[in-house]
């Protein structure tokens, strides 16, 4: 019979073989299964291979009192999985201990969002006396006006833009079409933005994107992510950002507001309502904080 240390080796290598899993992805497996080891081995005086469901299970709820994180135990089960699973593979066992225990619920991770005065800040925060800024500042009212995804914007063509009815036309994930309002002030922003920066920033080049760089390529999300993080930080916005935080504000501000939850999601895009439902879970917690902040009971 092979000692744990050897098993959990062995489980390693065929890892590294059939998946080319990295070497930290390893190391942290492996650091796991040891740490399951030495306490079955203490606390029940058994080894991994005769390991019992109930085994896993007691192991997870000692973890989680210690305060894991529900992802860190959902890691850990996989991993537990997947090594008991290699052992059934090369018939060292013929029961699965991990089969019917169950993975922690995950919470789903609220987007940050920002408030109304702080959307208001980065915005202004170009510089929109030359045609970058104003290409920039234009592409903000744009991004907060519509809700569209960064790679959209970008991406975006002149012909997509309807001016006089003030929607903008887009083809989004799945090859569905939608028409987006763009807004009064995102509407004057671009019609002032074509009507004399655009073409300072081609400096006679065509191109049919809307928002070109200098050399009158399209932007790629990476450096818009990266204007953005550089205007919050001219602006004073503090809070951690996401190149889709305007895309979040847009929504949860929406909802503030009173919106139809059905409407926010078609102006997304999304093609389920649950996927929009949680930014009505954002605009409760920002109810919350203000009630806290503000009521002389909160």
């Amino acid at each position: 019979m092979m000692d744990d240390l050897s098993l959990i080796e062995g489980f390693a290598d065929a890892l590294w073989m059939e998946r080319g899993l990295s070497a930290n992805t390893l190391s942290a497996y492996q650091s796991d299964l040891r740490a399951f080891a030495h306490w079955i081995a203490r606390e029940r005086a058994r080894s991994l291979i005769s390991a019992q469901r109930l085994d896993l299970l007691d192991f997870l709820v000692m973890r989680s009192q210690q305060g894991r994180k529900p992802r860190s135990s959902a890691r850990l089960l996989s991993c537990l999985r997947q090594f008991y699973q290699h052992l059934i593979r090369t018939g060292l066992i013929r029961e699965d201990p991990s089969a019917r225990v169950e993975a922690p619920k995950l919470g789903r991770p609220l987007p940050q969002s920002l408030s109304e005065a702080e959307v208001e800040a980065l915005l202004t925060a170009p510089d929109t006396s030359d045609a970058r800024g104003h290409r920039d500042r234009t592409m903000l009212e744009v991004l907060y006006a519509s809700g569209l995804r960064v790679t959209e914007l970008v991406t975006l063509r002149a012909g997509q833009l309807g001016l006089t009815q003030g929607v903008v036309r887009l083809v989004g994930k799945g090859g569905k079409e939608r028409l987006v309002p763009l807004g009064e002030e995102a509407g004057q922003w671009l019609a002032t933005y074509l009507k004399g920066p655009r073409a300072e920033l081609l400096a006679g080049r065509v191109t049919d994107y809307l928002f070109p760089t200098s050399r009158s390529e399209c932007m790629t999300r990476q450096a818009f992510w990266l204007l953005i993080k550089r205007y919050a930080l001219e602006a004073g916005v503090v809070r951690p950002l996401s190149p889709h935080t305007l895309r979040h504000a847009f929504a949860t501000h929406l909802i503030n507001h009173g919106a139809d939850l059905r409407v926010v999601q078609m102006l997304l895009g999304h093609s389920d309502l649950s996927t929009t439902q949680i930014y009505t879970h954002v605009a409760r917690e920002r109810l919350k904080q203000l009630h806290a902040r503000h009521h002389p009971r909160g």
